[in-house]
């Protein structure tokens, strides 16, 4: 399917990333349907979605899909991105770190999922502490919880997320740094068949589970930047289809750990709208319609997350190159460049606080 035939995208999930991705869309000149949260959340939503408004693409925003009804779209002609079976290995943590670990050979850590208490106490004693409980369900960071003692392991299953039956323990690796590597597939003009980009790797720190900063371009040594280059794009064309994939990983000198897939643009890549020529909102939106690609980076450039009310604006905005979003009812961002990644890190903390 070329770019001319691309009239109308359906959106499932809203948030300022679909927000992103819907704008990415029109200025190409393709109309957007966003679904609301009852329409994904009821009964034969999106068949009826697809049904009125008829769109030439389906492009999830959220784990949260029915994914019986995007197969039943991609069987009708409708293209799903990445993939329907993408979005399926995608919905768990189980179906995903099998088909890493298992059936494309790339390193992980340790991990077991368990359902039972006594299964939940047998995982720790043979895999050791440290260890990160996590939901089975990607939540994107919240719900995971550190267990560095043994006094820890009763409280940790106090509090996990059972709602789906089972939970994932995964052996705390001792890396050196956490990155994620943006790959987009699309159409390569000159051969007209898929090819894969990669933009410069994302560091990125987490705090209480939950996204503090992220900053490009990451640092890395040659031989752990063609790594993770080469992990996102097996894990990538596993998932199939367009668009952009960011993968997470882990980094231990030269090896590299897969940690997690989202097969869409992630809030660590928010640092894009920056630091890229093209964010990685725009990147999506081309890549789905097969138009040339552009990965390049402009400046170094970093975020800073604001979980708390911005008192003064003003003053953050005072701080050289930085921009802020504040969007209601989520948390904030303020975005800052400068000439090197820790000068753009330093401004966007400064004004963060």
């Amino acid at each position: 399917m070329t770019s001319a035939e691309f009239r109308t995208a359906l959106l499932l999930g809203s948030g300022e990333a679909s927000a992103e991705v819907s704008a990415a869309f029109r200025r190409l000149g393709v109309a957007v349907i966003t679904a609301t949260d009852e329409e994904l959340s009821s009964e034969g939503g999106i068949a009826e979605l697809v049904a009125t408004y008829g769109p030439e693409v389906i492009v999830p925003m959220t784990e949260s899909v029915d994914v019986a009804a995007l197969t039943e779209a991609e069987a009708a002609g409708v293209m799903v991105v990445p993939s329907a079976r993408g979005c399926e290995l995608t919905v768990t943590r189980d179906t995903l770190r099998r088909t890493a670990n298992e059936e494309l050979g790339l390193p992980t850590t340790a991990y077991r999922f368990v359902s039972t208490h006594e299964d939940f106490l047998a995982a720790f004693a043979e895999m050791g502490l440290p260890c990160v409980v996590k939901p089975a369900t990607f939540t994107g960071g919240h719900g995971h919880t550190v267990v560095r003692t043994p006094e820890q392991i009763e409280a940790a299953w106090e509090v996990s997320n059972l709602s789906e039956g089972r939970v994932m323990i995964e052996r705390f690796v001792n890396f050196d740094y956490e990155v994620t590597v943006l790959a987009v597939r699309s159409i390569d003009p000159a051969t007209g068949k898929l090819a894969t980009w990669f933009c410069e790797p994302i560091g990125h720190r987490h705090q209480d589970g939950r996204l503090a900063e992220s900053w490009q371009p990451m640092p890395m040594s040659p031989q752990a930047l063609d790594n993770a280059r080469s992990m996102a794009a097996r894990i990538s064309n596993a998932l199939g289809g367009r668009g952009v994939c960011a993968v997470e990983m882990f980094v231990a000198g030269d090896e590299v750990y897969f940690s997690g897939v989202t097969p869409r643009p992630h809030e660590e890549g928010a640092v894009t709208l920056r630091s890229q020529r093209l964010s990685q909102y725009d990147l999506h939106a081309r890549a789905i319609l097969g138009l040339p690609i552009d990965v390049t980076m402009i400046s170094p450039g970093a975020v800073a997350m604001v979980y708390e009310p911005l008192i003064d604006v003003a003053r953050v905005l005072a701080v050289p190159e930085t921009d802020v979003r504040l969007p209601s009812g989520r948390p904030g961002m303020v975005l800052a460049t400068a000439e090197t990644v820790q000068e753009a890190r330093d401004r966007a903390l400064l004004a963060a606080r």
